[in-house]
């Protein structure tokens, strides 16, 4: 499954376009924000993902959860969301 990472700079079109691309080509993929102004925007992406992918018969199914990632040796909890066809 491929990962995006979100941040509070990204543009939620940009994350779009790319989340739409891996999900037609993969199914399936999982977008990663750490603190509320990241997972703003990556909230704001999906939703304009449905837009994107619901011409061709798509529709997504996004499951929350919390995981655990290291940056700079640090142990940071990010939120997840996968991201997959209903």
């Amino acid at each position: 499954m491929q990962v995006l990472r979100v941040s509070a700079n990204s543009r939620p079109k940009a994350v779009a376009g790319a989340l739409a691309a891996v999900l037609r080509e993969d199914g399936t993929a999982e977008v990663q924000a750490i603190g509320a102004g990241a997972v703003n925007q990556a909230v704001k992406a999906i939703a304009i993902t449905r837009g994107y992918v619901a011409p061709n018969g798509i529709d997504l199914v996004v499951i929350p959860a919390f995981t655990d990632i290291v940056i700079d040796g640090q142990q940071r909890t990010a939120i997840k969301f996968i991201v997959e066809p209903r």
